[in-house]
């Protein structure tokens, strides 16, 4: 096998490679070789066939896989060899077109390099930590949420009309073409106006209804009602209101707080302050990375990969693009052009890219089993009903698996590089963490 190159130009690779015809050969009865013990054919004991049969018989199908490997081989030794990596899949083609047996084997084999990635110091790269303690007025705000999730219901005066968000006690029973159906009636049932709980229609003509009122609801089944004997017919409803109930937030008691779970009031008030500093916390994470890429990208420079910034910089102006017209859901829209803009923060990505990659390498930085599970279990929650389905679909999907891997990789980095640079806690109120998250948002 003789490699001879052809192109270096930047990252740019491009390689010559000849298998000779002797070495296709010698692979071809290596391979003939191996599987003789096995093979069984008319005339003769297993085991027994000689190899000129053998090749006549079979040699044709194993010179395809013998050249299949043979270059393979050659390009992974190639790859040990020089030390490169590709940026992307080499290009391979055979040159020789009218190839027959017993000639050499010709390719040709291009790719763009990864860089070198320099060696970084992080001792003099130095972030600020904001810490934002939980206020009783930031805890007095999340307790008043969980009483509103944990409104009651207060009968209103006879007279007042009901409003949306109220709730209604009523008699109810269903006809349609003047025949009581099955699951059509109830008695003293409960129903919040706005909850969309009821056919469509429903609710909407019980709000500004009185007690003791007496109402005739019409409405239609949907088309695709799950009783079909039913699925798009008219049906009225005769409803007699026995009480209309106004929303009433609960207690700020200790009678809430054994709601949620906590002893009293005051332990509640402490796991609320606990989780607010805990959110603030990654909140405060957030804004720190940030700040960490945008030294590593000033501090960090090397030459990028042409195919891979092309490929970044055409996957954000497809990201953005769609972000503008988010009425379009498929991939059916005018080929999309990437601009100065898109190929900067592509090159930006591509940069922190690979050398956090590579910085990861170093350290020896890790995926666990157990971080990987837990990911894809709070993904799941997001399937209510389908959770397992959903986990071994992602069981079976390297592609799928990779992408959740990914982030908790680059974090993971992240941290181990905030462990080596220089960092200050620097407490500030709630209001500034809030800002300086929502500039995250708008570069």
């Amino acid at each position: 096998m003789q490699v001879t190159e052809t192109l270096n130009e930047g990252l740019k690779r491009g390689y010559s490679i000849v298998i000779t015809a002797a070495e296709l050969d010698g692979k071809v009865n290596e391979k003939l070789k191996e599987a003789q013990p096995e093979v069984e054919m008319k005339g003769f004991r297993k085991g027994k066939v000689p190899m000129a049969l053998l090749k006549k018989q079979f040699g044709p199908r194993v010179l395809g896989e013998a050249m299949q490997e043979s270059v393979d081989g050659a390009m992974n030794e190639h790859f040990e060899k020089s030390g490169d990596r590709p940026a992307m899949q080499p290009e391979v083609k055979m040159t020789n077109e009218d190839w027959k047996e017993g000639d050499d084997v010709n390719v040709e084999m291009s790719y763009e390099a990864l860089p070198a990635i320099p060696e970084v110091d992080f001792s003099d790269i130095e972030l600020e930590k904001m810490v934002v303690k939980a206020d009783d007025e930031a805890v007095d705000e999340a307790l008043k949420n969980l009483a509103e999730t944990a409104q009651n219901f207060k009968d209103r005066a006879a007279n007042v009309k009901s409003k949306d968000g109220d709730q209604v006690v009523i008699d109810f029973a269903g006809k349609v073409d003047g025949e009581l159906f099955e699951g059509g009636s109830a008695e003293d049932y409960p129903l919040t106006l706005g909850s969309n709980s009821f056919i469509p229609g429903f609710e909407e003509q019980l709000v500004g209804v009185k007690k003791d009122e007496e109402v005739a609801v019409t409405v239609s089944f949907p088309e695709d009602y799950q009783a079909p004997h039913l699925a798009g017919k008219e049906a009225v409803f005769d409803c007699t209101i026995k009480s209309v109930k106004k929303p009433v937030a609960a207690e700020i008691d200790d009678e809430l707080a054994k709601q949620f779970g906590a002893e009293d009031l005051a332990a509640l008030k402490g796991q609320i302050a606990e989780r607010l500093e805990g959110e603030y916390a990654g909140a405060a994470r957030a804004v720190m990375k940030r700040a960490l890429l945008d030294a590593l990208d000033a501090k960090v420079s090397f030459e990028l990969p042409p195919s891979l910034l092309d490929a970044e910089a055409k996957q954000i102006a497809h990201q953005l693009w769609h972000e503008d017209n988010p009425e379009v859901e498929g991939h059916d829209h005018p080929e999309i052009e990437t601009t100065e803009e898109h190929l900067k923060l592509a090159g930006r990505r591509v940069r922190l890219g690979l050398l956090l990659a590579e910085l990861g390498q170093k350290a020896e930085v890790e995926v666990t089993d157990a971080e990987m599970t837990q990911a894809i279990m709070n993904q799941a929650r997001q399937y209510p009903g389908q959770e397992r389905q959903f986990f071994e679909f992602i069981q079976q999907n390297q592609q799928m698996q990779q992408q959740l891997r990914a982030p908790l990789f680059e974090d993971k980095v992240v941290d181990h590089i905030f462990e080596q640079a220089k960092v200050s806690d620097k407490e500030v109120a709630k209001d500034v963490l809030e800002k300086a998250i929502e500039a995250l948002d708008e570069e």
